[in-house]
């Protein structure tokens, strides 16, 4: 390409993609390398903490069903002490059910006024009794072995919070995964390579993903950290109510924690993915989530500057890689179009279709390369590396346009959550409860009264006949 280019006059206009483009594939490499030889920290034999005196299993939901059940078993095969469940108060019932066809007496179910799901996690927080808290997606199918590898990292004094790698689990019963959860597995196994790769290098990690994480209790039952998480605004307006992974990986970070992600099989975790274009509304959100969450990191905390540097790195690297993406098919373009008017004497103008199969070509090999790992273990997904192409296109775009909507706030892929402030709706409920109190209380009074004058009648008249 260089001497084509060279011989049409545009060296000097291309030859920056070539070095994007090695940059690039070094950077990837260098990510490889360091995933090739990292390593899970293994169970002791005679480990400090145990799942069944140590840890509280803490699902915030508000829609559980049937999956519910299915995750519920794999929980309780790790042997937790506990396991709670929060929801809204109307959601009570149902869920209750639930627990009780798998078992009532490990599982308990709490209610709050409202959905809110950094509401729900912080009244399972304050409800836990044990030295460790996992948080987990209502559909997260775990391991027998994930807790002893969970817990094998909190061996570490000063382990805050630990992460896990992730699978996906395919809605249909019968195993089939359609387009939209096969995208979803491969935005998995990079990221998979990724977390490990910054784990090994440095210790830290982007975002110890909600879907199943664990923390000492004791940080987060923290005032200070309660207090911030439920008045969490974007711009000192917006109430974030997702994105509440990202939240607690930073205040790890920015509190002197440690960090770790145990990607490994025993760590492994099943979850089910948006099997239709409305996967499309859980990136848009997570994309966002990611945005504010790195702004907040590199600029405004900057701790991780210090702390974790290779993830800073990566961080910075993410906020460009939509320009250097979408850069490729347009100086391919503007190639395929300028090389008729610019051929030079020893080179004449390839055919405008072969310019552009021989660069759908190459992005299709490359773009498999780096999922081959993937493939390695489900060859049948290679036949949608086409629409992997397409997505990351328009991912691309989605990543733009969701940095110019970041006061879009609202959950975007379930009913019944709003974007009400997660202490706001506390507050309500409290001066609710107040309320009710205060009713209670003249109501009482009020039946108090009318008995002690029932009292007094019956007085006077057992005085009366006794005169009489």
């Amino acid at each position: 390409m260089l001497y084509l280019t060279e011989d049409l006059g545009l060296l000097p206009f291309f030859l920056p993609l070539g070095i994007i483009g090695f940059y690039r594939y070094l950077w990837y490499f260098i990510k490889v390398l360091a995933w090739s030889v990292y390593k899970p920290v293994k169970p002791k034999s005679n480990p400090t903490y145990r799942p069944s005196q140590d840890v509280t299993i803490i699902v915030p939901t508000i829609d559980a069903g049937e999956e519910f059940k299915i995750a519920a078993r794999s929980w309780l095969a790790c042997d937790p002490k506990e396991i709670i469940i929060i929801t809204e108060t109307k959601m009570r019932e149902p869920l209750q059910q639930l627990a009780d066809e798998v078992d009532p007496t490990k599982i308990r179910v709490l209610t709050v006024k409202k959905a809110n799901k950094r509401l729900q996690m912080v009244a399972g927080v304050n409800a836990t009794t044990t030295e460790i808290l996992v948080f987990a997606d209502d559909d997260a199918i775990w391991k027998p072995t994930m807790l002893d590898y969970i817990l094998a990292c909190f061996e570490d004094l000063k382990m805050g919070g630990v992460g896990t790698c992730q699978t996906v689990h395919p809605v249909d019963p019968s195993g089939h995964q359609t387009v939209w959860e096969v995208l979803a597995g491969f935005r998995l196994t990079i990221r998979n390579i990724e977390i490990a790769a910054s784990t090994h290098i440095d210790g830290g990690v982007c975002c110890l993903s909600g879907r199943t994480a664990a923390y000492r209790t004791l940080i987060l039952k923290d005032p200070a950290f309660q207090y911030g998480f439920q008045n969490d605004l974007w711009l000192g307006k917006y109430p974030l109510n997702s994105g509440d992974d990202k939240f607690l990986t930073r205040w790890m970070v920015t509190h002197g924690w440690n960090t770790f992600v145990q990607v490994c099989p025993e760590a492994e975790l099943f979850s089910t993915f948006k099997n239709n274009w409305r996967f499309i509304k859980q990136v848009l959100r997570w994309t966002r989530n990611t945005w504010r969450s790195d702004f907040r990191s590199l600029f405004m905390e900057r701790t991780i500057w210090r702390r974790y540097p290779y993830v800073a790195f990566t961080m910075v690297d993410k906020l460009f890689n939509p320009i250097t993406l979408l850069s490729g098919p347009v100086l391919v373009i503007i190639f395929a179009l300028e090389q008729s008017s610019k051929a030079g004497p020893t080179n004449a103008p390839l055919p405008i279709w072969n310019v552009i199969i021989s660069y759908i070509t190459w992005l299709l090999v490359t773009r498999g390369l780096k999922l081959f790992p993937h493939f390695f273990k489900r060859p049948q997904d290679v036949i949608h590396l086409p629409a992997w192409l397409l997505f990351n296109y328009y991912f691309a775009v989605m990543k733009v346009y969701a940095l110019f909507t970041l006061h879009e706030v609202g959950w975007g892929t379930r009913a019944g959550v709003g974007t009400t402030l997660a202490a706001d709706i506390e507050k309500e409920g409290q001066e609710d409860d107040d309320a009710l109190e205060q009713e209670d209380y003249h109501g009482q009074a009020f039946h108090e009264k009318d008995f002690v004058g029932v009292d007094m009648s019956d007085a006077v008249e057992s005085e009366h006949l006794r005169v009489h």
